[in-house]
């Protein structure tokens, strides 16, 4: 532990060898956390591209001037970008920057819900199985064993396929698949940290276990479960990017980045800025939650914790 000399001491105390030493102070883990983020340019700026992209997709039906994505101009078509319309128009004279808008939203939407889902799951089903342990935990890990031998878009599309190709099935469906992983990383935190003192005085305050696992241990596996969650989002989009482009994922006439793409994709050689803009809208941020994945798992590593004076 660090340690700092009393102000208080006097010169000659010092001198005579007669001064006290008290603890250095230090911030909590997660002040210095979102201190380490702070420096991390990367990451800040992602987040800064991410609030604004999600401010911006969210709020499209209130920005003014914005064209109503499914309004169709026929006798224009498919224009180049220009003044008017600065991301071009489609096939049926329908404005590009609104559908990329509003596409964005139902994207991002799509992401973090079916990321709420497999974080809800996830997370209580890699606590119960790390803190009751013993036969049950074998049990537990096996039957997430044999989901992970399963392809996962085979699942969703058995999913969507058998009941409803909905966008609240599309939640539940990318969800469903998506948990896996997050319950091995919880388990694992859960099994370092069930046999802690913290944890040994809960019980003996009889605590039960419903009340250690979620208001004890749960609590201090936030700092992975952040970061693996921030690496989440992005896959999910992707996934609905893609089953959208096979024609199962958001319905017409509702567009995501997926579906735009897919419609852009067909007629590629003629309009390319029908796949460039939804593209780019996707990609920059695929990229953006990846760097600020990055920069949170840097930032909570507890290795990297260093004493502040």
């Amino acid at each position: 532990m660090s340690v700092e000399l009393s102000r208080a001491a006097d010169p000659r105390e010092i001198a005579a060898g007669e001064f006290r030493l008290v603890p250095a102070r230090r911030g909590s883990l997660w002040a210095d956390a979102w201190r380490r983020l702070r420096r991390n340019r990367a990451a800040v700026a992602s987040a800064v591209f991410l609030v604004v992209i999600g401010l911006t997709a969210f709020g499209a039906p209130w920005i003014p001037g914005l064209a109503d994505p499914a309004a169709q101009e026929l006798k224009l078509g498919a224009t180049p970008p220009s003044a008017a319309h600065w991301f071009g128009t489609d096939e049926l004279g329908r404005d590009t920057l609104s559908r990329v808008l509003h596409g964005g939203r139902i994207s991002l939407l799509v992401g973090l819900v079916g990321t709420l889902v497999s974080l809800i799951i996830g997370v209580t089903y890699g606590a119960v199985s790390g803190y009751r342990g013993g036969r049950l935990d074998d049990f537990m890990m096996r039957v997430v064993d044999i989901l992970y031998s399963l392809p996962y878009i085979f699942l969703v599309i058995l999913l969507l396929v058998f009941f409803s190709r909905s966008l609240v099935m599309l939640f539940v469906a990318l969800g469903l698949v998506q948990w896996l992983t997050m319950a091995r990383i919880v388990r694992g935190q859960v099994l370092s940290l069930k046999n802690q003192t913290f944890i040994e005085a809960a019980r003996a305050l009889g605590a039960g276990d419903g009340s250690i696992i979620f208001r004890h241990i749960v609590p201090n596996t936030l700092g992975p479960v952040i970061v693996y969650t921030t690496l989440t989002v992005p896959a999910v989009i992707l996934q609905e990017a893609f089953l959208s482009f096979l024609g199962l994922g958001v319905q017409p006439p509702a567009a995501s980045w997926g579906t735009l793409v897919s419609d852009g994709a067909r007629v590629l050689a003629l309009f390319p800025w029908l796949v460039i803009f939804p593209g780019i809208a996707l990609s920059l941020t695929l990229l953006c939650f990846n760097f600020l994945g990055d920069g949170l798992r840097d930032a909570l590593d507890p290795q990297d914790r260093t004493d502040v004076a």
